[in-house]
């Protein structure tokens, strides 16, 4: 009998699948909405492909693809991340995540990506980098008392936003090529390790302040990831490239890297300035000197980072000058000013009330430093009688650091 162009699809697909590792994933239809974070939807593969596609060319289409969507590397792994899930629970029981519950719910269901999107066979990863050309020089920003200094992936518009548009438009390339086939994007914000999984995609390895380091890119780009039942051929790690350098651990403000490849992110300016919702814990707060928003200086010191690129994007294009920015400026901006000029910015969803938080300990530190405190007294002492009690404890203990280091 003569097999129909489905079927020998079907059996070219389970060959592939066998071939690379992955499971065959049958055809049932359908579709599942988005959800919170998340791009794309996940689609049944239901075979029309174009042909009997190699798998391996495809492979290479899709990369090629990426990188005219802007993603200046992409590759891809498979699925197995029990290397990183005992890593991973221990990191969990010294609850170094802090108040990042929802890393816990997740807990090992993150370093099994199957379980998370069944069946996934294989992950895309991409990467985006997001320098802003010719912004203020960071270590100029962070030596000046009176600036505020925002971490650099946040001076434009928020990346979440960049990266889902983008991995959406590389799906839909993928389905004008294969037809439908179940995928799922994520884009930091569901319980994904990718920097695991680009690590295992050949995008770079892990530095030893936790973030993935490229030798061509240092470490100032997103990741985003499509998970895919497409048994596409897994590329393979690099090598590492850290050596003996421990210049992250150094230079860390507040020694959050604890260890080469551990973090404590209770310490870390980063956690504290956007994820935690209470009081800065007093001991941390001289410590953070003017970083109202995230902390770039374990990026800032690694050597690797002299291979930085451009992004070249608008999208990450400066934003209300964020980049040379005083405090005293930012912190007299109304919550109504605040979502204004942060519509379509990362830095909304910390909330009025904390941006207050953050900037009154910044202030609070130039006080310290012996900046004039004429203009400082008088922008700490509006906010004094804030509705917010978080705002007032912050105000109040910035006005008492004058002379103080």
């Amino acid at each position: 009998m003569k097999e129909n162009r489905q079927s020998r699809f079907d059996r070219f697909r389970q060959r592939g699948a066998e071939r690379m590792g992955g499971g065959f994933v049958g055809k049932d239809g359908g579709k599942v909405g988005h959800g919170p974070g998340e791009a794309g939807s996940v689609v049944r593969y239901d075979g029309r492909m174009k042909g009997l596609q190699d798998m391996a060319g495809l492979a290479q289409r899709i990369k090629q693809w990426g990188r005219e969507l802007g993603f200046r590397e992409v590759g891809i792994s498979d699925t197995d991340l029990s290397a990183e899930e005992a890593h991973l629970l221990g990191w969990l029981d010294r609850g170094w995540h802090g108040e990042m519950d929802y890393m816990a719910r997740h807990g090992a269901g993150r370093a099994r990506p199957a379980q998370l999107v069944p069946g996934t066979v294989r992950i895309v990863s991409a990467r985006l980098d997001y320098r802003a050309a010719g912004t203020r020089d960071s270590w100029d920003v962070l030596d000046d008392p009176d600036s505020a200094f925002i971490s650099r992936y946040a001076l434009g518009r928020d990346y979440h936003k960049v990266l889902r548009a983008k991995l959406q438009s590389l799906a839909d390339r993928i389905t004008a090529e294969v037809g439908d086939f179940r995928y799922r994007a994520f884009t930091d914000s569901a319980p994904v390790m990718e920097v695991a999984l680009a690590r295992k995609a050949g995008l770079g390895w892990r530095g030893k302040h936790t973030l993935l380091l490229s030798r061509d890119a240092g470490s100032m780009f997103f990741l985003g990831e499509l998970f895919t039942d497409l048994p596409l051929p897994a590329d393979a790690p690099v090598s590492e490239h850290c050596g003996t350098c421990e210049k992250c651990l150094e230079i860390c403000p507040t020694r959050a890297i604890v260890a080469p490849y551990q973090l404590d992110a209770r310490r870390c300016v980063s956690y504290l300035t956007i994820e935690h919702h209470g009081a800065i814990p007093e001991e941390l707060r001289p410590l953070m000197g003017n970083r109202i928003y995230g902390c770039d200086d374990c990026q800032l010191a690694c050597p690797w980072n002299k291979f930085a690129q451009d992004a070249g994007d608008p999208d990450f294009a400066v934003r209300n000058h964020l980049d040379d920015a005083a405090l005293i400026d930012l912190f007299a901006w109304s919550e109504e000013e605040f979502d204004r000029r942060f519509e379509g910015s990362a830095i909304r969803r910390v909330g009025h009330e904390r941006w207050l938080r953050n900037i009154a300990v910044a202030l609070g530190n130039a006080l310290a430093s012996g900046a004039d405190a004429t203009l400082i007294n008088a922008a700490l002492a509006a906010r004094a009688e804030h509705p917010s009690p978080l705002v007032r404890e912050h105000v109040r203990w910035a006005l008492e650091r004058k002379g103080r280091r």
